[in-house]
């Protein structure tokens, strides 16, 4: 095995208290009935805060498109945002679907918020359109909103290029076209990590063969978790930037002070969810509205399918499933996504984990 690659650090987490693991937070910046987008990032910028002052590794924002109950549609600008109100924690991309946006804007972003977080920035990246295909071809101008899967090798490769400014000299960019912020302009030579993101093999093979760090998304596609991991670890080649592999999984879990008011606010994230599978998008529902909804034979097993993957309940409890699940599947980290519909509530359950494993105020 080499040794350990200069950026590591950059990488790999930090477990505090008696986390297993280090803990980190996915954010969605969701919009519940009767609020707004501007309640959801003022949200955001508390979430940031609380994760900062108790220890969490990292505060990811996700990509989304179209979804009224979503507000992360233009992460570098989120991240912008909160890089100005936190100090210390790393902050990144959960990701940014790359072939949504051109290789050279991406760089232009995340070189930009490396300059204004300097260390601090990850940047994640996904192939998925973040959103249906419609929308998808609204973002990407194009008819064919799902490109070959080929395509998504192809653009990391340019945006490594451009964020390392090493386009070879036969290459039509080579001295001519620069990321800014970035190398050219001298520095250090640090840029953001980059980290690939999946829910399948796909992106697990790729990060393995590339030695890059690997975020599975556990909280939508937990029946190809272990696969997934597996298969990145099987595949894993040392590289730069890690000599061994390193993966996170991303994990919905909500924790309240007592069972009945964890399980109020996880089916109005469930509600949520079977509106958007079935096409129906909205608002995330009130709990009042989910306790009221006449679900179906067909709506209760979905409902019923997803919240067996939601960790919820008290403290202890989401401990617990927490600690249970990073050794099942031996993930490194775990990034927790808490969807509800109130905002207090969310921020709430980081803090009341971050009680239970006795992470310490810094």
């Amino acid at each position: 095995m080499s040794e350990p690659a200069a950026n590591s650090d950059a990488i790999r987490g930090e477990a505090r208290g008696t986390a297993p693991v280090p803990l980190s937070v996915l954010d969605l910046a969701t919009v519940g009935a009767g609020h707004t987008p501007t309640d959801a990032f003022r949200t955001s910028v508390r979430l940031a805060r609380l994760a900062e002052s108790r220890g969490f590794t990292r505060h990811w924002v996700a990509e989304h498109h179209s979804m009224p109950g979503v507000a992360s549609t233009a992460p570098a600008v989120i991240l912008a945002h909160l890089a100005a109100h936190t100090d210390r924690i790393r902050l990144g991309s959960g990701g940014v679907m790359l072939p949504n946006h051109a290789p050279l804007a991406v760089a232009e972003q995340f070189g930009t918020l490396e300059a204004l977080a300097p260390g601090r920035v990850d940047l994640g990246l996904g192939r998925a359109p973040g959103t249906d295909g419609l929308t998808a071809s609204a973002l990407r101008r194009t008819d064919q909103p799902r490109p070959d899967a080929d395509e998504f090798p192809q653009q990391l490769r340019e945006l490594t290029r451009f964020l390392d400014d090493d386009f070879p000299p036969a290459h039509r960019y080579h001295g001519r076209v620069h990321a800014v912020p970035g190398p050219v302009q001298g520095g250090d030579g640090s840029r953001p990590p980059i980290w690939l993101l999946g829910s399948s093999g796909f992106s697990a093979r790729l990060a393995g063969e590339l030695g890059l760090p690997f975020a599975f998304a556990h909280h939508f596609s937990a029946a190809q978790t272990q696969p997934a991991l597996a298969l990145y670890r099987e595949t894993f080649r040392p590289s730069e930037a890690l000599s061994e592999p390193y993966a996170l999984i991303g994990v919905s879990a909500l924790a309240a002070d007592d069972e009945e008011a964890a399980r109020r606010q996880v089916m109005t994230g469930a509600l949520a969810m079977l509106r958007l599978r079935t096409g129906r998008p909205g608002l995330v529902p009130t709990p009042e509205e989910a306790a009221a909804y006449p679900f179906g034979p067909a709506e209760q097993d979905f409902v019923d399918g997803w919240l067996a993957n939601v960790v919820h309940g008290t403290p202890d409890a989401v401990r617990d499933g927490l600690d249970a699940l990073a050794k099942r599947t031996g993930a490194d980290e775990l990034m927790l996504t808490a969807n509800a519909h109130t905002p207090d509530a969310r921020v709430r359950s980081y803090a009341l984990i971050a009680d239970a494993y006795d992470l310490p105020f810094l």
